[in-house]
This record gives structure tokens, C-alpha cells and sequence, in this order.
């Protein structure tokens, strides 16, 4: 083999030969053209559809509408009072706020509400064992019924445990 002379080149895998391209063009340009001539014949259709359609009188809508109203009376006004203690620990600062519904009419009812602090993204209180949020990890906080949880890394999760 002489060392100047070049092999015969060699169509790279997965090419077709020029006279198959040919013929793929080939179709592509009669899709192309007969769906240009159905578009036509589609547009003059929609252009006499439209002129039938303003050749007939419009029809006429009659809208009749009722109100009725009625008195509804008001709510009795409630007095809510609010003590908030702030608890400052190393970490996240954790602020517990209890509120107290009072009627109005009678003074001796007292009512305790035990809020939580940190609630999830629907706006519900956390329970021990359900998994933190990152922005949650070492937080303290406390469940529906008073319970006090901390945001710890257990079982291979971030979970709010009973601290």
C-alpha cells in the first residue's frame, strides 16, 4: 500500500444516498403543494359560509332580570383580647401568641385558645412525627392542643418531635 495514496471515501453511518434524498424532496414539495391548493378551496368555502350567514336577519335577545333583598341582622360584636410572649433561644426566635374570646354581653366567660405558631402551607398546626420545612429546621412550636415540638433531624428526615 502506497502511504500517499488516500482510501476511497466512505458515507458516515446512518446518511442515505443522494438519489433517495431526491425523492424525499421530492414528496415533500407535492405535500406541500397540495396542501396549498386545499388551503385555497378551504378559504373560499369560509367566504361563502360568511356571506350566507349576513344574508339572514339577526335574532333579537331579551334579557328580563328580578332583585330581591333581604335583611339579614347583625352580628354580635366579640371582644378579643391578646397577650403575646416572645422566647428567645439560640436558633430561630419562636413567638407564641394566646387569644381569648369574650362575648359581649357577659363578662364571666373566659375562652383559651391555644394557637401555633409555625403552621404549614395550607395554614394548619403541625403534629409530632409530620416531616419540617428547610426554613422550619430547629424551630420550636407548638401543636393544635398546646403540645411543644421541635423541627429535628430524625429517622433520616427533618420530622417535628416532642421536645
Amino acid at each position: 500500500m502506497n502511504p500517499y495514496s488516500h482510501p476511497a471515501p466512505q458515507r458516515p453511518a446512518g446518511t442515505r444516498p443522494l438519489y433517495k434524498r431526491k425523492r424525499m424532496w421530492a414528496a415533500g414539495v407535492a405535500l406541500f403543494a397540495a396542501g396549498a391548493i386545499g388551503g385555497t378551496q378551504s378559504a373560499h368555502d369560509e367566504v361563502t359560509a360568511a356571506q350566507t350567514l349576513a344574508a339572514k336577519p339577526a335574532a333579537t335577545v331579551t334579557v328580563t332580570a328580578t332583585a330581591t333583598e333581604t335583611a339579614e341582622p347583625e352580628p354580635i360584636p366579640t371582644v378579643t383580647k391578646t397577650r403575646t410572649r416572645t422566647v428567645e433561644t439560640p436558633g430561630p426566635t419562636v413567638t407564641v401568641t394566646k387569644a381569648a374570646a369574650q362575648a359581649a354581653g357577659s363578662g364571666t366567660s373566659h375562652s383559651n385558645t391555644s394557637t401555633c405558631s409555625i403552621v404549614s402551607n395550607a395554614g394548619n398546626c403541625y403534629q409530632a412525627g409530620q416531616f419540617c420545612r428547610n426554613s422550619d429546621h430547629g424551630a420550636l412550636t407548638t401543636t393544635a392542643s398546646g403540645a411543644r415540638i421541635k423541627c429535628s433531624y430524625s429517622s433520616n428526615a427533618w420530622r417535628w418531635t416532642y421536645s
